[in-house]
């Protein structure tokens, strides 16, 4: 590979954090930006953007000048779960509702990890959705069932 890079993994994370952030610039740009009194719905996700630039190209020019561990295997199982998990909550989660996305998205992407426990795995799973529920239904109004229609009949 390339010997002026001292540190591949602060190399390729500055990478995914310019191009996560350029994607936000992109997406967002048709929007309307408003202003920091009465933001549009562009505003969020510029100011995101632009701050993942940063921090990515603070990370790429860091990976220049500091040494570090090489990279290590890629981790397949774990992506093909977290990706996937994140799918399947998207695809369920207005038919089924929130009391069965989120306990499925928090235990398929648990079990990416090599320490994946079942007992803590489903009480944090518990936990995550009490909390959920309360702070972005019912708290922030967020339009989402609690108990979907596949379920509610």
């Amino acid at each position: 590979m390339l010997g002026f890079i001292g540190n591949w993994k602060d190399f390729w994370t500055g990478l995914i954090y310019i191009a996560c952030g350029t994607a936000a610039l992109i997406i967002s740009g048709d929007y309307e930006l408003g202003t920091a009194r009465n933001m549009g719905p562009a505003y969020f996700p510029r100011i995101l953007g632009a701050l993942l630039i940063i921090i990515g190209l603070i990370a790429l020019l860091r990976s220049f000048f500091k040494s570090g561990t090489p990279l290590g295997e890629f981790a397949v199982r774990g992506l093909i779960l977290v990706v996937g998990a994140t799918v399947l909550f998207g695809i369920i989660a207005r038919g089924a509702g929130l009391i069965i996305a989120l306990p499925v998205l928090i235990i398929v992407s648990a079990y990416a990890s090599h320490q994946f426990r079942l007992p803590s795995t489903l009480a944090l799973a518990a936990g995550l959705t009490l909390f959920c529920i309360l702070v972005f239904l019912k708290g922030l109004g967020v339009p989402l069932p609690v108990l979907g229609t596949w379920l509610a009949r």
